[in-house]
């Protein structure tokens, strides 16, 4: 396998050295691991185009993770850089508080109450996808005030969830390692357990595990009253916490227990949302819910743009919709909800999605990259290849039989995506996790060369880690 190659010559010179200084001395990054960004700082990632980036050395790579679960549509497409420039030369901010909007954000919001299901018609603009999570839990709040049902206020999330990391968002996400440290609203959210079937008790069958998972979740809503709770919050498919896949049956489950106790049902699709399992919403189109409230970000508009969305359902917004009296308003939102030049980049990008017909690449060519991920399971740190489409998960572990993991400072995840990108191939590691999430303009060709590094990457982490006394 060869290792990168040099990307076509940047439109102008970039002093590496000093950019690279520059960045380690004044940027803090989100989720910076500080024990080797001192010394070695970052890598800076200046160009792009299809499903390739390359760095500021010219090295060129295949992105792996879609910039960060997002370039659905992938890079350099100038349709969407052509619409955003448009929008920003005719007008490229205005408020939309008091009565005002935007073109691109009235058009936006048609559009995506066309492609939801069809009982989700309102859309309340945020920044992104923490934004959005947290903006929700504020909204269904307000719900239920406006109700006269002032208790329900607990949110149910599930552990290994990942929502965020505004103070509210970082609350419902349940990955402990996020929060150490970090202080977290706990009086507001419980966690139950998330639905790890690689992991679940050993001999329990998939459907016998589904029951298990509905009666905690019953018991945990008769422990706390379901009077006191607002809504369950949940991805279709766990992303950042394991790309956990839930047994079949599961999410309509949960949300048949909530509509039976008053409870909201949050889908948090900002990662599942346009495409990424072959549907523009995997809600209903594949785990056969119609969620009271579905999140997105991300893929909405292809990370070209920050952008995020709370889709509202009739029945919300009837109460949302109505005037607290005289002089009241919905006093919530942000200096960019609607942002006229993000909504324009979205709406390029969904036109791109459907006249390509990308969900139905995604659809085609899904299962033939679940299948060569899953070719890797023969080597030994490989204990479980899982996911669906183009959202993907290798749990590496140190003893396949008894699925123990290896020690964190082994850092068997970054090794392995270390060693990939030697070789030409951007993944992404979380602890002993990695994870493929690509542009969904993926072919068939560019699994075969992608997973072929894979398997040099696995191979050559499996070697330094017996060096290193770890196997």
């Amino acid at each position: 396998m060869t290792t990168h190659t040099p990307s076509s010559t940047p439109n102008q010179p970039l002093d590496a050295q000093r950019l690279w200084r520059q960045d380690k001395d004044h940027f803090i990054h989100p989720f910076t691991d500080f024990s080797v960004f001192h010394e070695k700082g970052c890598e800076l990632i200046t160009d792009s185009e299809g499903v390739f980036v390359s760095d500021i050395h010219g090295n060129r790579f295949i992105d792996g993770i879609a910039g960060l679960w997002c370039v659905n549509v992938g890079h350099g497409r100038s349709e969407i850089g052509q619409a955003m420039a448009d929008q920003a030369t005719r007008m490229a901010y205005f408020s939309t508080f008091n009565n005002l909007s935007n073109a691109p954000a009235a058009a936006l919001a048609a559009k995506l109450a066309e492609l939801a299901p069809a009982h989700l018609n309102h859309v309340f603009y945020t920044c992104g996808g923490s934004t959005a999570n947290d903006a929700t839990i504020r909204l269904v709040h307000y719900y239920f005030n406006r109700l006269g049902k002032p208790t329900k206020k607990r949110i149910l999330s599930r552990r290994n969830a990942y929502h965020g990391t505004t103070y509210l968002s970082a609350s419902l996400t349940g990955i402990e390692s996020n929060n150490w440290e970090f202080d977290t609203l706990d009086h507001l959210v419980t966690h139950v357990s998330e639905a790890n079937l690689y992991r679940r008790p050993e001999g329990m069958s998939e459907d016998a595990y589904c029951d298990h998972l509905v009666k905690e979740f019953e018991d945990t809503i008769a422990s706390i009253g379901a009077d006191n709770i607002a809504a369950f919050i949940a991805e279709p498919i766990m992303g950042a916490g394991g790309v956990l896949v839930a047994p079949d049956g599961y999410h309509a489950r949960m949300q048949a227990v909530c509509r039976d106790n008053d409870i909201l049902y949050i889908a948090d699709e900002v990662v599942t949302g346009f495409g990424r399992l072959g549907h523009f919403f995997s809600s209903e189109a594949v785990f056969d819910t119609q969620p009271d409230i579905i999140n997105v970000a991300k893929g909405l508009s292809s990370g070209y743009a920050p952008l995020g969305a709370t889709l509202i359902s009739d029945k919300l917004y009837e109460v949302l919709g109505t005037p607290q009296g005289k002089g009241g308003v919905l006093s919530t939102g942000f200096t960019y909800s609607g942002h006229p030049v993000s909504c324009a980049a979205a709406l390029k990008n969904i036109e791109i999605l459907e006249r390509e017909n990308i969900c139905a690449n995604v659809r085609q060519v899904g299962p033939y990259l679940e299948q060569a991920l899953k070719s890797l399971s023969h080597h030994a740190t490989v204990g479980d290849v899982r996911g669906s489409h183009f959202m993907m998960c290798i749990e590496n572990v140190a003893d396949k039989a008894t699925k123990e993991l290896l020690p964190l400072e082994a850092r068997v995840g970054d090794r392995v995506a270390f060693e990939a990108q030697k070789r030409g191939l951007i993944i992404r590691p979380v602890g002993h996790l990695n994870v493929v999430s690509p542009p969904l303009i993926w072919t068939r060709e560019t699994i075969d060369t992608a997973v072929a590094i894979l398997d040099e990457a696995l191979a050559a982490t499996t070697a330094s880690l017996q060096a290193d006394g770890y196997l």
